[in-house]
Parts: C-alpha cells; structure tokens; sequence
C-alpha cells in the first residue's frame, strides 16, 4: 500500500482468483493480461465471449416482461392504424432529448405525425406540466407519451389521464408505492417491476418499447398493408447509446451492448446532429463513449441549462442540415456561456464557502445561483471530495436543488424518503443523481437527514483515501498492440470502468503546461522506454509541483492508457491520476 502518494491516496491492487485467470488462458485463448482483467471484473466465464463481442441479438430480452408493455403497445399501434397524432413530453438533458428523438424519429420513418414539448427548466422545472400538455393536446395529440418523466407527477397526469388523454410514461427513476394514474407506465424502476432492467436508462426503455411495438405492427402486417418500409431498429442505436453514456447509468449487460453497437452506428451513419456538433467540435476520429460523455453531451444539455431546453431533442429530430447547423452552432455558444456561469459559482464556493470535511454528505446552498448550473457543480464537487454531493440555489425562499451521488449510495430513493417525511415539497431521481424543491428554513433538517441516510450504509463503500488499480505495467507496455489489446474490454463508463495501472520507477525528463491547466511530460524507465504522458487539471495542485520537481528522483504513476489521434498519428499516452516518489509495495 502506498502510503505517501502525492494526493494522499493509498494504492490498492485489486484481487482476482489466479484458478480463473488459467481457466480463461487455457479454454478461451486469452492472454494473460485480459484474463487477469476479466478476472477482476468478474464476469462469468460463460458469459465472457458475449462480454467481449457484444451483439444485440445475443442481449435482447423480451421488451414484454417490462410492465405495461402489453398496454402500452396496444394503445399506440390503435393509434397509428387511426392515424392519430402523438404528443412526446420530454426532459430536457441528453437523456430526455434522445429518449424524445428516438420515438419521434420511428414515427415520422413510419409516417406517423408527432409533436414534441421540451419544458423550460426556469419558469416549467421539471416533468409534466399543464401547460405544456395543453399546446401538445392544441396541437391535436390524443396520445401523450413522457420520457425520462411523470413517474412522480401525479397532479398533471391524473388530470389529464380523467380527461380522456392516454398518457404513456416511459421512464427509469425511481417510484413510489403509489404511481400516477396514467394509461401505462414503463419504468424498470416502478416498485412492482420484476424486469431486472433498473439499469435502464429513459432512452433504453424508449428503445426497448420500440422493439416490441415493431413486433406488435409486423404481426398486425401493418407495414405490408401501408406499403411501409419497416425501420431498422438497430439504427436507432446512436441515440440509445449517447443517453446511455450521458446518463451515467452501468455500461452492463443490455446497456454494454447497446453502447458497444451503438457507436458502430455513430461512426457509420451518425444522426446529422451528432455529426454536425462532431465536426463544430473539432474531432477527427472515431467517436467513443469520452466524446459522448464530454464534448457531444454537455453540448446537447446546454441548451437546457442556459438556452433553448427544446435544443437538443430538436437537434436530434431534424433532418435539415441547415436547421442542425444552426442549432448545432447555438449550442456551441450555450455550451461556453455554461462554461463562465459554472465558474463563477464555483470560485464563490471556493470564496465564501467551506466544505465540512467531518460531512458524510456536501450540502451547499446559496441564493440564486443558476438553477441550469448547480448540477454540474454538483458533479465537480462530487468528483473533486468523492462524496455525494447536493447544491441548492434559493430564491423567494424556496430552494432548487440537484444532487450527485457516489455508487453505492441511492440517492434518488433518500429523496423520496425525504418527499415522504414532508422535508421536501416534491423530488425524485434515481441511483446516481436526482433533483428536488425545498424550503429554504428545511435546508439544515434536509442535510442532517441526508448525511444520517448516508452513515447508515457508509461501512459498506469504499474509502475515500483509497484507489485501485488493475495491474503493474512496465514503461515498454505503451504501444498501440497493448491499447488495443485493453481496449476489447470496451466501451467503458460507469459499470464497467477503464483499467487502471501503476507504472514504477521514472525519471521525469521534461513537464510542460498546455491549455492553462493541463500538463504534459516525458519520462522515461528503467529500461529506457519512454513514456509520454498528460495530467488533466493539474496546474495550482499538487501534482504540478512534483511534475516540475527540480529534484529528479524516480517516481510511480497511477492513471490509465490513452490513445492521442492527430492528423492521422496515433500515439499511446499515459493519463496520470496521482504520483508517488518512492518504489512500493502493494497490497
């Protein structure tokens, strides 16, 4: 264990069964490498090839063991023989805008008229709202499907659902025992759900129901009598993945597949929007889940935090190139107005603010912060402290709030339990984030709730000093055959996290800052292998004065493989997380 890393952290070498590790070698033909990595991951031997080489056809459940499929899709293929027109209530992050372009690109491909509703996050705030089920109904929707929404908007949809509008809500947060009265809930996370699909994000439940509602309308013979192409589903693939990505919801099972296929979709025949903010971004390779999750994502969900919420579903549905351009090159700009808002409640945090070490949980408030903000500073400080984390912004003396949490900790559940106990006017979420309005004189209630929810299960996380990593490398490891090699054990994300490794004994040869934050440097081992390296966010922290340590001494790197594509260059780079100067042993 290393005792004396540069961030104070000790490094812990993961464990996994060396029996397993000769079981994979010999009957499946892997490497040593790989067999010791899906060893550690522990996945079954049985199921190690699908693990591998993902397919569709290998992971697809029956959509019709998610409850109130059945009723659902017969309520929609009545509506599609009648032509009625269908009204699609969206969220307005990247989940919520795909979720809204997935449906709403099956019905126009199958002919069907659509009208979407993005609400505005300021003046609407999350979910269903009579308002916006008005201008659908206006705009002559007799059916009205939510997505990534209205598991928890019980006064809107039983109004409407008594006015003899179906509303269809195909969601994934989490449920109460009582559910709104709608036509028909999809929600692997509904309380009487038996799927075994919680992992789900809202854009794969919008998949999975298409996938069933196709199957309904094939049986029918509906295509052959319309004279319809029938779509292929698969090429719905990008969208599912990209909300799959951004949501951060565990890259396993279906979702592993889903991400896997998906960005074959993407980097084949992409959504126009997609390609069009990969070409305003500047990126000249193949797409994988970093660019979904941190260049295309943030760009989509600008346009809910700062500009037009409607953005990024429209973006995703449009087939004009010059309609996507321009709501592309908008978004571009939201994008960097979020940027300088992000910053500057962060600098009042780090100003006026101090976070309690001794709190189990962050919970920060201050009034009239941008409510389209606090929940990427959620995220920051969350990654910054590695606890869950919540930031309110008060105005009028009512507090909006969105949290962040840690795995192992369900977050959306605590909010609800907190909706229950009367600490909260309305919230929800799931496992990972979740949002919710306050009182502001309960803020100091809600914090002692949360952090007494969070010690309740503390034991059973993982320090917050401590990180892993997957195996010792030497310096001669970065090259292409290596990366790619690790790299079959893609796509990763949440669920399935990138491998990371030690590598020992460097001598730092030179350091240089790039992009005022960022560093990068040459080292070079033992054995004379050079190592090129770049460390993220590193300038004014601690790891800048070991990188430019006049004092030359061997160091250790912690961190993981990077492939650098420029103007058809390839290059294997090393991405450090932490430095020790001392040769150690680990535990």
């Amino acid at each position: 264990m290393t005792l004396n890393s540069v961030l104070g952290k000790n490094w812990i070498s993961k464990k996994y069964n060396e029996e397993i590790v000769n079981t994979l070698k010999d009957n499946l033909n892997l490497s040593e490498i790989l067999s010791r990595l899906i060893a550690i991951r522990k996945i079954n031997i049985n199921e190690v090839n699908l693990y591998l080489n993902p397919k569709l056809k290998n992971s697809l459940p029956d959509p019709f063991i998610l409850k109130d499929m059945d009723k659902s899709v017969d309520r929609v293929s009545k509506a599609i023989i009648n032509k009625e027109k269908i009204g699609i209530f969206g969220d307005y992050d990247v989940d919520g805008a795909t979720s809204t372009a997935i449906l709403g690109n099956y019905f126009n491909d199958i002919g069907s008229k659509i009208s979407i509703y993005i609400p505005d996050r300021k003046t609407e705030g999350y979910g269903p709202t009579n308002n916006g089920f008005d201008k659908l109904i206006k705009d002559g929707s007799n059916i009205i499907f939510t997505v990534d929404c209205g598991t928890m908007s019980f006064d809107t949809i039983n109004t409407y659902q008594k006015k003899n509008y179906d509303i269809i809500i195909l969601d994934h947060h989490q449920s109460e025992f009582k559910l709104p009265n709608a036509h028909s809930i999809i929600n692997p996370n509904r309380f009487d759900d038996k799927s075994n699909l919680n992992y789900l994000c809202a854009a794969g439940v919008c998949f999975m129901f298409l996938v069933a509602l196709n199957m309904k309308l094939k049986k029918l013979k509906w295509f052959e009598k319309n004279n319809t192409i029938e779509p292929n589903l698969i090429n719905y693939l990008d969208l599912v993945s990209l909300g799959t990505v951004c949501d951060v919801v565990p890259l396993i099972g279906l979702n592993r597949t889903i991400v896997s296929q998906g960005l074959k979709i993407i980097n084949k025949i992409s959504n126009p929007g997609i390609k069009t903010l990969k070409n305003i971004c500047g990126i000249e390779s193949n797409l994988n889940t970093y660019h979904l999750g941190y260049i295309i994502g943030p760009r989509i969900n600008a346009g809910g935090r700062v500009g037009k919420c409607s953005h990024g579903a429209n973006l995703l549905l449009s087939k004009n190139p010059k309609e996507v351009f321009k709501i592309a090159s908008e978004l571009e700009i939201y994008n960097n107005e979020r940027k300088l808002i992000e910053k500057d409640i962060l600098n009042k945090i780090e100003k006026n603010i101090s976070v309690n070490n001794n709190d189990a949980v962050i919970v920060l408030s201050g009034h009239n912060w941008h409510s389209g903000i606090i929940g990427i500073v959620a995220s920051r400080l969350k990654e910054k402290f590695n606890k869950p984390t919540v930031i309110i912004s008060v105005a009028d003396k009512i507090g909006k709030a969105s949290a962040r949490s840690v795995y192992g900790f369900d977050i959306g559940s605590v909010i609800i339990n907190a909706v229950q106990q009367n600490i909260l006017l309305k919230g929800g979420g799931h496992k990972m984030a979740g949002g919710f309005s306050i009182k502001e004189d309960n803020i100091t209630k809600f914090k002692n709730f949360i952090n007494k929810s969070f010690l309740k299960i503390e034991k059973n996380l993982k320090k917050s000093n401590e990180i892993f990593f997957d195996l010792i490398i030497s310096p001669s490891a970065l090259n292409q055959d290596f990366y790619n090699e690790i790299n079959s054990l893609s796509p990763f994300g949440s669920g399935n996290p990138e491998p990371k490794f030690v590598i020992e004994n460097l001598e730092l040869i030179k350091s240089t800052i790039f992009g005022d934050k960022h560093i990068k440097s040459i080292l070079v081992g033992l054995d004379g292998s050079v190592v090129k390296s770049v460390t993220f966010n590193a300038v004014k922290t601690e790891l800048e004065t070991y990188l430019f340590a006049k004092n030359r001494k061997k160091i250790n790197i912690f961190g993981k493989l990077s492939l650098n594509e420029w103007k058809g260059k390839k290059n294997v780079e090393f991405i450090i997380d932490d430095i020790s100067v001392n040769k150690s042993k680990y535990n």
